[in-house]
């Protein structure tokens, strides 16, 4: 499918939040990701996995990325009126609960960007929402102004230079305080495993895992995971298609 870049622009140190608009309308759910290649060229072959941040309808999509190679230095040059070749939104999306009240979303650095739309959509259905969302430096935090617009909202930085000093991990307990009925975490392997552990017994709730994708439709098995099933027997499954988004005691971190 084609899609056209509305506008680009840096959001924090080397992050930049890319809106684009669908030729024609497609279904979507928070937690889901979009399969972009970067030009239609040979150089960049490999298409990069960016998810969902905002949904402003069934065309209008934002995702944020970080600068990491020369794909996305060569995405980031791009601007409105360019085209993109995007498949999705692919994978399956964060499950929203009935009867929930209270929702608690953790994130950290480029896994803060799937919460905001997920936010928004908790918000709908009358949940009250708290985010921890945790960077290393004032310089890379972004969206906090997103996510208020739905809940409360605190920062964690690595150094103490915006919100709080210290982890989204160390500020776990005291979230608890006014217990939700559900978790959501989207950031790196090691906050993910943090929050698996500090966790589990008490409350449940997804994590959305980020894995290195080839073809984005579950063929090549380069996105593959470790993840208990329900009668305790470990398997490989497919990040792109049985994923990004797991139930929190599935995954298995090694």
């Amino acid at each position: 499918m084609r899609f056209r870049i509305v506008d680009q622009r840096e959001i924090a140190r080397n992050v930049f939040r890319l809106r684009m608009e669908a030729d024609r309308p497609v279904g979507w759910s928070p937690g889901q990701f979009f399969h972009i290649r970067v030009d239609d060229g040979l150089e960049h072959l490999l298409r990069r996995p960016l998810s969902l941040c905002e949904a402003e309808d069934d065309r209008r999509f934002s995702v944020v990325y970080r600068l990491v190679g020369p794909g996305t230095r060569r995405l980031a040059r791009k601007g409105p009126g360019d085209e993109l070749d995007v498949l999705g939104p692919l994978g399956r999306g964060f499950p929203l609960h009935e009867g929930d009240h209270r929702a608690l979303l953790i994130g950290g650095g480029v896994g803060v960007p799937p919460l905001v739309q997920l936010a928004r959509e908790l918000r709908k259905r009358g949940v009250s929402v708290l985010s921890l969302i945790g960077f290393r430096t004032a310089e890379d935090v972004m969206l906090a102004e997103e996510l208020a617009e739905c809940g409360s909202v605190w920062i964690l930085t690595e150094d103490g230079t915006a919100g709080r000093r210290g982890r989204v991990t160390a500020a776990l307990e005291e979230a608890l305080e006014e217990p939700p009925d559900r978790f959501y975490a989207c950031g790196p392997a090691p906050m993910l495993r943090a929050v698996q552990s500090a966790l589990a017994g008490r409350l449940p709730g997804y994590l959305s895992l980020e894995e290195r994708m080839g073809c984005g439709i579950g063929v090549c098995m380069g996105c593959v995971h470790l993840c208990r099933d329900p009668e305790g027997r470990t398997r490989y499954r497919r990040v792109c298609t049985e994923g990004p988004v797991f139930p929190a005691e599935e995954v298995v971190f090694s």
